[in-house]
């Protein structure tokens, strides 16, 4: 059975977490990654504001993790994850808008992708272990400043690139129970599919990605794995609106509203 965690914002302004059914949230007590029980409190959905479920302390991404767009851009097959760090501040929720750093108005591409949550602490773990520590499955854009890696041919600058506030959208709820070889990653920009691909085209496995990952970092609950995006990842004009869909988690919905 699958089950939706979410967090949210009442109109009172209160925030709280719980389970997602249709059109009502049950409301949970307690840590989410820990000890919780649900309250009794069912809210309807419509009067809530949707927040990004988790707030990480690392937030990882991939690069060149899909068979696909390997091959399309030549690039050789890794073996171990090539992860850079967005920043936790770059995290935003469903509806809140995408906007580029002041001054910037270069190339922004949007990047649908599958996200892992973290849902214990997990260090130098090996592949059963590394699954077990998996909580659950989420909707990430990984936003990029393209014209920001780029700038110095020297150094690229992936952090700085991947990691300005709002760069980092996730949600709308973080589902267990499901099978990730099973997924389809879509996006659409103001509701032409742009991007649509098999996650199990992926290179290096869920499992095999936190496993390996452990080996460098520990991870703790919270964190968040963005398991890289194949191909059709375009930039993006002012005023789109950008619709990542995961059947079985949903659609993280973000306009890109440059000042």
């Amino acid at each position: 059975m699958v089950k939706h965690w979410v967090r949210f914002r009442t109109p009172d302004g209160a925030e709280g977490f719980g389970t997602l059914a249709g059109e009502r949230v049950t409301q949970h007590d307690g840590d989410m990654f820990g000890a919780n029980a649900a309250s009794g409190a069912a809210l309807p959905l419509a009067s809530l504001t949707l927040l990004a479920p988790v707030r990480p302390l690392r937030f990882v991404g991939l690069w060149n993790n899909y068979h696909e767009l390997a091959t399309k851009q030549g690039n050789a097959i890794p073996e171990t994850p090539l992860w850079f760090l967005k920043s936790p501040g770059s995290v935003i929720g469903p509806g809140a808008a995408i906007r580029p750093p002041a001054g910037y108005a270069g190339k922004t591409l949007y990047e649908g992708e599958l996200g892992l949550v973290i849902g214990r602490r997990v260090s130098g773990a090996d592949e059963a272990e590394a699954e077990a520590a998996i909580f659950g499955l989420t909707c990430v854009n990984d936003v990029t400043a393209l014209d920001i890696l780029t700038a110095d041919p020297s150094f690229p600058q992936w952090a700085r690139a991947k990691s300005p506030d709002g760069f980092g959208p996730i949600g709308p709820c973080i589902a267990q129970g499901l099978d990730w070889r099973e997924l389809r990653v879509q996006v659409a920009l103001n509701g032409r599919v742009r991007q649509d691909y098999p996650c199990a085209d992926m290179i290096l496995a869920p499992a095999r990605i936190v496993s390996l990952l452990s080996q460098e970092m520990t991870l703790e609950p919270g964190d968040v794995i963005a398991c890289g995006t194949s191909v059709g990842a375009l930039p993006m004009r002012p005023g789109m609106e950008v619709a990542v869909t995961i059947a079985g988690i949903g659609t993280l919905t973000n306009p890109f509203a440059p000042e």
